[in-house]
Parts: C-alpha cells; sequence; structure tokens
C-alpha cells in the first residue's frame, strides 16, 4: 500500500508547478518512507506541526487534502479583526497555549502556520515579517520582570511619590535628591554579544573564582553626578561609609535618596547615623523594582562598556576599570540625564 501511495506522490510532484504544493508532497511522502515529523521539519525548514497538519490532510483526504486553498501568488491580507487577535495571541499566549505542543517561543514559521490554521491564509515567513513590522512589532530580546512587584505600588511611585519629591526639590524645599543601590562586579562578568570574525568566538579568560568588588554608587537626579565607592563588603559599615561620603559631596541642605530595600538600608545599626544627620532622609522604592532607580542604569551601563567580556586578572584592575567609567560619566553629566531618565 505505502509504495502504490509513494508513487501516485511522485507522480503528484513530477505534474505540478506549485512549489508549496510541491513541498506537502515531499513531506507525506517522507513520512511514509518512515521520517518522524521531527526529521522531516528539520529537512524542509517547516515546523513539526505543519507536517503534522500536511499529513492529517492527506489521511482525510488523499491528495487532495494537500490542495493550497488559496493560490500561491500574493497573499491575502488579513482584515482588522484578524490582525487584532494575532496581536492579542502574541502578546498574551504561547504557541503551547494554542496547541504547538512544547514549543514556547513564536517564531515566523509558527505564526504563519497559526494564521493558515486560523484563517486559511497562506503567508510566508517573509510575508509574516511585514505583517508584524506593519502592526507595530519588532524582533526583540525578552527581559525580566520580577514576579513579586507590586504594580499598584509601582504606580503609586511613578504618579504621586515621584512627582512629589520633584515638587519639592524645584520649591527648593529638597536641595538635593539622588538614587542609590549597590552592585557586585566580578574578576569574570557576564558575556555578550560583540563583533567578531564569523564562525569565531571572542575568548575571554577566567580562574573560574568569584572574586571582585562591591560598589556603592548614587547619582543625583538634577545634576547627573554620579558618585560610588569600592568595598570588599556591603555590610552596615561599609554602608555608612559611603553615606558619610555623600554627605561630604553635599555639605549643606537636605538629601533625600531614593534607593531599594535591601537588608543593610533598614539595619537597626543605621539609626543613630541618620538621627546624627537628619538633613538625610531615605524614601525607599516599592519592593522588586529594580527599574524605578536611576543607579540601576548606571551599573547596567558600566557593565556594558568596560565590565562584559573583560578577564581581570588583578583584583586592582576593576578599580580603574570603575573608575574611569565613572570619571567618563562626570565629565559629561547631561548625557547621563538624557541616557538614564527615559527609566522614569
Amino acid at each position: 500500500m505505502s509504495t502504490i501511495e509513494i508513487n501516485k506522490l511522485n507522480k503528484a510532484m513530477k505534474e505540478t508547478n506549485d512549489k508549496r504544493l510541491y513541498e506537502r508532497y515531499l513531506a507525506v511522502r517522507l513520512h511514509l518512507e518512515g521520517h518522524s515529523f521531527a526529521e522531516i521539519s528539520r529537512l524542509l525548514g517547516l515546523v513539526r506541526q505543519t507536517i503534522s497538519l500536511y499529513w492529517q490532510g492527506y489521511q482525510e483526504k488523499g491528495l487532495e487534502g494537500l490542495f493550497m486553498k488559496h493560490s500561491p501568488g500574493k497573499p491575502p491580507r488579513l482584515n482588522e479583526e484578524q490582525l487584532e487577535q494575532l496581536a492579542e495571541l502574541l502578546i498574551n499566549k504561547q504557541p503551547a497555549d494554542v496547541g504547538f505542543e512544547a514549543r514556547y517561543t513564536w517564531t515566523l514559521p509558527l505564526i504563519a502556520s497559526w494564521i493558515e490554521r486560523e484563517f486559511d491564509i497562506i503567508y510566508s515567513v517573509r510575508g509574516v515579517s511585514k505583517v508584524l513590522k506593519r502592526s507595530g512589532f519588532s524582533f526583540t530580546k525578552a527581559t525580566h520582570t520580577l514576579a513579586k512587584a507590586d504594580l499598584e505600588a509601582q504606580t503609586a511611585f511613578r504618579d504621586v511619590t515621584f512627582p512629589e519629591l520633584k515638587r519639592k526639590l524645584g520649591e527648593g524645599a529638597i536641595d538635593h535628591l539622588l538614587f542609590e543601590d549597590e552592585s557586585m562586579i566580578r574578576a569574570y562578568q557576564a558575556l555578550q554579544y560583540s563583533w567578531f570574525p564569523q564562525g569565531q568566538q571572542r575568548k575571554v579568560k577566567t580562574y573560574g573564582r568569584h572574586e571582585g568588588a562591591k560598589l556603592f554608587g548614587a547619582i543625583n537626579y538634577e545634576t547627573g553626578q554620579v558618585h560610588h565607592r569600592k568595598e570588599e563588603m556591603a555590610d552596615l559599615a561599609a554602608w555608612i561609609r559611603f553615606l558619610s561620603d555623600l554627605l561630604k559631596a553635599y555639605p549643606a541642605g537636605k538629601i533625600v535618596m531614593i534607593l531599594d530595600n535591601s537588608r543593610i538600608h533598614h539595619a537597626a545599626g543605621l539609626r543613630s547615623f541618620l538621627q546624627e544627620h537628619p538633613r538625610l532622609q531615605l524614601v525607599f522604592l516599592p519592593p522588586y523594582s529594580p527599574e524605578l532607580n536611576l543607579m540601576e542604569g548606571v551599573w547596567k551601563w558600566l557593565k556594558s562598556d568596560v565590565i562584559n567580556n573583560v578577564f581581570f586578572s588583578k583584583f586592582y584592575r576593576i578599580r580603574l576599570h570603575v573608575t574611569a567609567f565613572m570619571n567618563r560619566l562626570n565629565k559629561h553629566p547631561m548625557q547621563t540625564i538624557d541616557r538614564l531618565l527615559v527609566r522614569l
């Protein structure tokens, strides 16, 4: 039976000038010859679910079940309602949610398969890409968001707390508005994409140890000035030393510092220090809200420009890189403001 079917498929493949129909015939023939859907997917560059649909159509109606439902010419445009359904799908659903088994990332072939399945419209991969771009989508890297974040508290900070602090700054009730944060710079940091000869990879040495420096940093919201201090440990004593640095940097006026809820920021031993320096006030961000802290942007910038993809054979070299970066920022504070203020 399989031999007869394969011969029919071979004959149909010779007679058709339709590239996509030929591909369907070939996919079914390969499966009849004993290839799995996964193997055929790799051979033809199609998603496994598409191969499965071809096979299902063939089982139900034979060769007729493989006929294209639309001409292979210019594909029909999706209407507004269909575009809205597609957008809702890509934003709120994973492929596995809508029947694509064990697939969790939308790719162009998967989207094309979904459009064909749902709307009976065939798009090429390139056609899907054009549709998405016209609909305001772009190919972007995902980012993490903290599952425990309180969206209401974050909105309240953006819409109420922070505008009120800026108002007080403008009226002179606050003299210096700072964002503070800590970061760890290791002897070897994360690897990131960089330009390199095709087919090769940049090799970054490492000792395999996690030595590094703990950094305290603060950025002035109004001036863009960045202050930092390098420490071996992020304990209460180091934290107080950094606060003392800031009090010296701003010897007069009310200082309001926006910071996260790290344990040392709430340490009982800090109370006496704050009582001795009443012009320093701490304002805490909502829990799990790093995107609201401008100093987080400075750390990300630092790691991207001078830390990632770099091997530090000596501990002091980390310090040199950090200091050089901070000096560069402080020479052009308005550039720092322009780059980071988009975070709020």
